[in-house]
């Protein structure tokens, strides 16, 4: 709801929509274009209205159409806090205390996919983009998780889109973090087990210059694999599954509150369960 303040005890300046927000702070949401002096003026307003509620962060969602209005928020104070394809968040800190906004995220998070058959064969791509590019080097088919999508939907999805396969999902083998990595932020790269439910393998040509099933033996036999930490242990985890000596990790449903979205948490659940036994026969 709009409000209206005083200011030098007689003119009335309309101030910015805002909610707030959890934490002592308020939320303003721009929809409308206005005058980048109007606009000025009544995030002044504002923000002076707010210092006196006691307010803490401000948050302002900065639509791509309203982009002329950036300057005068940037001149007032405000910094950036992250950018999506359609808005820019701008923040402020009102109390002279340490600012406690918390960081832009700081990871992104990766999948990379085995798939063996019942011959020990791995799936395995070639890349026709990126580092791999002209390589002749033959890995597991990778990916980006997409903003919604849970770790094991991702690996589903990628292998598909890479490979023309199917796959149901099994369990996370391990994980990888590495900092410093694209645009300076860390990743996290998650390996997951699948099994192949479809056999017929369809490139995609925008990314995969060849797709096809490799024995274990041969994947494990490419001197970049042998020379390379991530490869080599993946080439480790395959055969280690192959022989059936290694268990990972399986999501389960879970809420940590009533009000919460569904999530999952990713554990050993056999372990869980033997453990149990052993304590409750």
């Amino acid at each position: 709801m709009e409000q209206m303040v005083v200011q030098n005890g007689v003119k009335k300046v309309q101030l910015l929509p805002a909610e707030n927000d959890d934490h002592g702070g308020v939320i303003v949401e721009l929809e409308e274009h206005m005058d980048p002096n109007i606009f000025h003026n009544m995030l002044r307003s504002s923000l002076h209205q707010w210092k006196l509620q006691g307010k803490k962060g401000v948050w302002i969602k900065m639509p791509i159409q309203l982009a002329n209005l950036v300057e005068p928020a940037v001149k007032e104070g405000f910094w950036y806090h992250h950018a999506e394809p359609h808005y820019l968040m701008l923040v402020y800190w009102i109390p002279e205390t340490g600012n406690t906004i918390p960081a832009n995220a700081s990871h992104r998070v990766g999948i990379g996919a085995v798939i063996l058959n019942e011959k020990r064969e791995l799936l395995v791509v070639q890349e026709s983009s990126g580092r791999m590019k002209g390589t002749g080097i033959w890995k597991i088919p990778t990916g980006v998780v997409e903003e919604g999508e849970d770790v094991f939907e991702a690996a589903i999805r990628e292998v598909k889109e890479e490979t023309g396969i199917d796959t149901e999902f099994l369990e996370v083998l391990a994980f990888r973090q590495m900092h410093k990595s694209f645009f300076g932020k860390s990743d996290l790269f998650f390996i997951c087990m699948m099994h192949p439910l479809t056999f017929n393998l369809q490139k995609q040509d925008l990314e995969i210059e060849a797709v096809q099933w490799m024995s274990l033996e041969e994947y494990a036999a490419q001197p970049f694999v042998l020379k390379h930490g991530i490869f080599k242990y993946i080439k480790d985890l395959c055969l280690a599954k192959a022989e059936g000596s290694y268990l990972g990790f399986t999501p389960v449903p879970i809420k940590s509150y009533f009000d919460d979205p569904m999530s999952y948490l990713y554990f050993n659940e056999d372990g869980v369960v033997q453990e149990n036994s052993a304590i409750h026969p």
